[in-house]
């Protein structure tokens, strides 16, 4: 009855009814082999990387690793890596590393996803490659996800004043929250420019991408100091405020404007981030790219990335040379 419930996960259609709480022992496997983990100071996971190439090349989501400084990484046997950074794509929140000294690593094997349709399975690896993978099925159908605007989780007085926007409000764990900001602190400059219009604060912060680090000027009882503040998208900031995110683990820091996406249910985290999707053949299928809410984790099609991954790589081993004259 066992080897039959497995041949039928393997190769017969892909039902939701009856799943395993893990994937099969080969498939996991194949998803720990791959996956770099990234950490934060005190070893707190950051986000996940998927290994593209035996020399230390991969990926991971761009808005959850700004800097590499600050950050740890780790091999799929543990040891720590030294770390450069390549090429960071804003259109799909892509950012592409190299482990440095580095050779004969497990990279994956990528697959088409236009095949995969609503209810088949799907896993992915989780806590950085520490647990067993997860499985999860595609759970809509594969489409855009428009762009909404960046926010920092304030709110702020509809009053002009000369002496700053005043705050009157400020979300629980927000990027201003965790920058420091409090109720009644006093916005003087916004990324350079003087803000003395709640308008203008709005203007220069939606008008960012989400990921981006902006540096915020604020008086406290009369006290000038300067805070740097991580953009998230609306969406996320949104959902803290309004309680959506109960009980979800949190939810990442873009959540919007991609050029395509799959969609699952696979039960995973922010930091799972930048980890591969597996097909149950162990094959990679896509990148996680955003966990929307509880049930929702949003993955980049490998059609949409990866060609131009492989162009990036190329480019990197092979700069151009200076033209003497």
């Amino acid at each position: 009855m066992k080897r039959a419930l497995v041949f039928c996960l393997l190769h017969g259609p892909l039902l939701r009814a009856g799943a395993p709480a893990t994937a099969p022992p080969d498939a996991r496997q194949t998803v720990a082999a791959s996956v770099i983990r990234i950490e934060k100071p005190a070893g707190k996971l950051a986000a996940t990387g998927v290994i593209v190439t035996p020399d230390g090349y991969f990926l991971t989501k761009a808005s959850e690793v700004p800097k590499l400084a600050g950050s740890s990484f780790f091999l799929p046997d543990g040891k720590p890596a030294r770390v450069r950074e390549v090429r960071r794509d804003s259109r799909t929140d892509v950012l592409l590393l190299q482990c440095s000294g580095v050779n004969g690593l497990a990279a994956v094997k990528w697959s088409e996803s236009k095949s995969l349709a609503p209810g088949q399975w799907l896993l992915a690896p989780r806590q950085g490659g520490r647990e067993d993978a997860r499985l999860g099925v595609m759970s809509a159908r594969r489409r855009e996800i428009k762009g909404g605007s960046a926010a920092i989780g304030i709110r702020m007085a509809d009053q002009d004043s000369p002496e700053g926007v005043r705050i009157i409000g400020v979300a629980e764990d927000s990027p201003a929250a965790a920058a420091g900001l409090k109720e009644n602190d006093r916005l003087i400059s916004i990324a350079g420019e003087a803000v003395k219009k709640y308008t203008v604060a709005h203007e220069l912060i939606s008008s960012r991408e989400p990921g981006d680090e902006i540096e915020i000027e604020y008086k406290r009882g009369g006290k000038l100091t300067k805070c740097s503040v991580r953009l998230a998208s609306r969406n996320r900031v949104l959902s803290n405020w309004t309680g959506e995110d109960y009980a979800n683990g949190g939810i990442s820091i873009r959540t919007d404007n991609f050029p395509e996406i799959i969609q699952h249910d696979i039960p995973l985290g922010p930091a799972d981030m930048g980890g591969p999707v597996f097909n149950l053949l162990g094959q990679a299928v896509a990148l996680n790219i955003a966990r929307v809410d509880r049930v929702t984790t949003f993955a980049l099609p490998m059609e949409v990335f990866w060609p131009g991954v492989q162009q990036w790589i190329e480019d990197d081993r092979h700069p151009p040379k200076a033209v003497v004259k």
